[in-house]
């Protein structure tokens, strides 16, 4: 795989094209110097954990003859604070899903995506200590990723 990425707005913003031909700009807000054109490198870490996790769950409902309605997720990210080049070191993601869905089978995929089958989230555990929980129909239940 090889991704290009050329600046587009000095100094901070770039756009990086996928070799599919898809691209995410990428820049600093403006009280740092750049022209917020884009969003943060460690920002797209985390986003693209939750892309990562987000398709393995909807493909282990899928598969589990669940029906979703509907799926959103939300995010919590750490970094130690006043340090610079510091990676994350607490993930928290939350999935909220809508339909037909049997918690169990949330809860089991959830586990799946985060402990087996998301790269994202296996690159990011060797720095944070990554949580779960999933909602469905409006219940929160905290995911067990030890098991």
């Amino acid at each position: 795989m090889r991704i290009n990425i050329k600046q587009l707005t000095p100094p901070f913003h770039f756009v990086a094209t996928s070799t599919r031909g898809r691209e995410v700009h990428m820049d600093e807000p403006t009280e740092s110097g750049g022209t917020d054109q884009g969003v943060s490198p460690m920002q797209m870490l985390i986003m693209s954990m939750g892309g990562c996790s987000g398709i393995d769950i909807a493909m282990i409902l899928e598969k589990s003859r669940q029906k979703v309605e509907s799926f959103d997720m939300e995010l919590d990210a750490e970094r130690p604070p006043d340090t610079v080049g510091q990676p994350y070191n607490k993930i928290h993601a939350h999935y909220i899903l809508t339909g037909e869905i049997d918690p169990e089978k949330a809860k089991r995929a959830v586990r799946l995506s985060i402990t087996k089958y998301c790269g994202a989230s296996k690159t990011l555990e060797a720095t944070a200590e990554i949580t779960a929980s999933v909602s469905v129909n409006g219940e929160r239940f905290d995911v067990d990723l030890s098991k």
